[in-house]
């Protein structure tokens, strides 16, 4: 009778997967729930439920299969279509990687090549003098088998030991709070911050602390770390997006290309849509305009150090073309402009080389790209209306400071931060994706809007412009 329950409850479960494609969760989720997957044994001792005690072997289930194609999606979301091919197959390793993020590519690997990986398997018992008797068999399943619905993949259960991950470790809680005060946004698929100016992105030599080492920290209890969306340079502040899955990023990663394709086709979707504030010196010639100048990797002198220029010719290697709406906000009479910028597409350091060498208004505080502009650089006088408050510089986590960097300082900060982002519901959209039903609507899909207010060396820089230009 215990074979039979759980052969039939197995067998509902598996059409009902085959029909609906199930999120994939963090692997340690399922540590504490799935102690029902206790009775499964190896082929080698019959592979059926209700094995001896002595051949028992405890395994960690993994969701139902259900194949996704993150691109095919991105593509769907971002047209408002009904996101039809977004379903693809997918092989079992990229099953196990994609539902257990967290594991070492070489693990998940040696786990295939170890052959520890299984498979669910019903077969027909007709022995039975009530009804056909389901009973679970798992066999045993290689990297590049190719899955279909409702396939589900148990690994053995003493993965959890080789796959605890050690979470970065801080002195002291104020550096924790720190990290949650930078967040504007969270739900199932996304964590929105505001990204404070000097905090670099991404680790790198002599880098110590970065938002991607210090992703773990904005979850609690989950095995899987938020992942980059995109990039913003290390001095710029602003709007930052993180994945808080493997699917909702790469979703998010295919969003980011597909509105740089769109707008070099000519298109005209807004799904994404994301504006800069910046503080440039001097004055362009137009109140507004769209800037279409390729961009290009060029070696400086020393061999080692790289920067972005305007493609000159056809023939340079590696040009991208990169497009940039601009629109005059305030001009101030001592020489500075107030621009916002909408980058179309998604070049680095685009925004910074398109106002140094196509406007002719280099970003204040860039002296990567803006060098000649501030080598007679005088700062302004500080108003004594200026609220002293405002004035004091203080210590952050995390090597970084409050206060200081504005137009009267020798050395100013570099003045563009990404003030706005409005995004597609990628939560809601990856519910419907998730869901059984087969048509998929994105055409109403809400669209989010996020806001991160200026950092404190612009708002003192606009707050001295305006009161010197009074």
């Amino acid at each position: 009778m215990a074979i039979r329950t759980a052969a039939l409850l197995f067998r509902r479960r598996a059409v009902a997967a085959a029909a609906a494609a199930a999120a994939p969760k963090p692997l340690q989720q399922y540590f504490a729930g799935l102690s029902s997957a206790v009775g499964h044994v190896t082929l080698d001792d019959g592979g059926r439920i209700g094995g001896g005690e002595e051949n028992k072997k405890r395994w960690v289930e993994l969701p139902p299969f259900a194949p996704l194609d993150a691109n095919a999606a991105a593509r769907a979301i971002y047209r408002g279509d009904n996101g039809e091919g977004s379903r693809s197959n997918s092989t079992a390793i990229r099953w196990v990687r994609r539902c257990c993020p967290h594991l070492p590519a070489s693990l998940v690997q040696k786990l295939f090549r170890l052959r520890k990986v299984k498979k669910n398997l019903v077969t027909a018992d007709t022995s039975s003098t009530d009804s056909i008797a389901q009973q679970l068999r798992l066999r045993r399943v290689s990297a590049k088998d190719e899955l279909v619905p409702g396939d589900i993949l148990f690994l053995p259960d003493n993965i959890q030991e080789s796959s605890v991950t050690e979470k970065k470790k801080f002195g002291n809680k104020n550096e924790i709070d720190f990290l949650r005060s930078l967040e504007i946004y969270k739900d199932r698929a996304i964590i929105v911050l505001n990204k404070p100016p000097g905090m670099p992105v991404q680790g790198g030599v002599g880098i110590k602390n970065s938002i991607d080492i210090l992703a773990p920290m904005f979850e609690d209890g989950s095995s899987e770390a938020p992942r980059l969306v995109h990039r913003l340079d290390r001095d710029c502040s602003g709007v930052l997006v993180l994945g808080r899955t493997q699917l909702s990023t790469s979703i998010m990663h295919a969003i980011f290309r597909e509105k740089t394709a769109d707008a070099l086709g000519d298109g005209t979707q807004q799904v994404l849509q994301r504006k800069y504030v910046a503080l440039v010196i001097g004055r362009p010639r137009h109140p507004k305009g769209l800037l279409s100048a390729p961009l290009a990797k060029v070696v400086l002198q020393d061999g080692r150090s790289e920067r972005l220029t305007v493609c000159a010719g056809p023939n340079t290697a590696s040009v991208q073309d990169a497009l940039t709406e601009y629109r005059v906000i305030e001009s101030c009479p001592q020489g500075y402009t107030w621009l916002e910028l909408f980058p179309r597409t998604g070049r680095k350091h685009q925004l910074r080389v398109h106002c140094a060498e196509v406007l002719g208004t280099p970003i204040v505080g860039d002296y990567k790209y803006g060098r000649q502009a501030h080598q007679n650089w005088t700062p302004l006088p500080m108003p004594q209306t200026i609220n002293e408050e405002m004035l004091k510089k203080r210590k952050l986590p995390f090597g970084l400071a409050l206060g200081g960097g504005s137009v009267a300082e020798q050395q100013p900060q570099l003045h563009l931060h990404c003030k706005q982002m409005i995004l597609p519901d990628i939560s809601a959209a990856m519910q419907q994706l998730q869901s059984s039903d087969a048509d998929h609507n994105f055409s109403d899909l809400e669209k989010l809007s996020f806001v991160a207010p200026l950092p404190l060396h612009m708002q003192l820089s606009w707050r001295i412009l305006m009161s010197i230009g009074k």
